[in-house]
């Protein structure tokens, strides 16, 4: 977990900001790509980081502040991406108005998914794998694993221990 902790300092001016900075470092890991099938695009590396975000959220719900400002600090950054790719600034409002909505809606259906296990390879295969015709079963048991792991290792991690925050990958 190296990576995270250069990123997160407990000193830190701007928590949201790092824990946001990892969770785009992580969701920009090769191995989702080339490996588990995530598809290479827009979507897919937002499914990735909406994915990793929410299990941050998930295990800092204590800290309300701080996961508001992870959330606020995720969706300026998804607007100056979405300004940087062309999105023009009369349809940029609707259209991370339509991000806010699709994230609320799979932190939904991934908490209902890690209450059910059975739900969770579905959901992923639904959002994460949404834009891909065809997805080899083992690559969405693959991703299934690493998010299965990914919470219960912040679970178990203390809440000072940013260091076990998101792991490394399950491979």
């Amino acid at each position: 977990m190296r990576w995270l902790s250069r990123w997160f300092r407990p000193d830190s001016p701007d928590p949201a900001a790092a824990l946001y900075a990892a969770a785009v470092e992580r969701a920009r890991d090769p191995h989702f790509y080339a490996a588990w099938e995530v598809p290479d695009t827009l979507d897919g590396r937002f499914e990735l980081v909406a994915l990793h975000v929410f299990l941050l959220l998930r295990h800092r719900k204590a800290d309300q502040v701080l996961g508001q400002a992870l959330f606020d600090t995720m969706f300026q950054d998804m607007d100056r991406a979405l300004r940087e790719v062309g999105v023009s600034d009369v349809v940029i409002g609707d259209r991370i108005k339509h991000m806010v909505r699709g994230f609320y809606g799979r932190i939904a259906a991934y908490e209902a998914a890690l209450a059910e296990p059975a739900l969770l390879a579905p959901a992923l295969l639904r959002n994460v794998y949404g834009t891909r015709p065809e997805v080899a079963p083992e690559a969405v048991e693959h991703l299934a694993a690493y998010v299965r792991a990914a919470d219960h290792e912040m679970a178990t991690a203390p809440d000072h221990s940013w260091e076990k925050v998101l792991p490394e990958g399950v491979r």
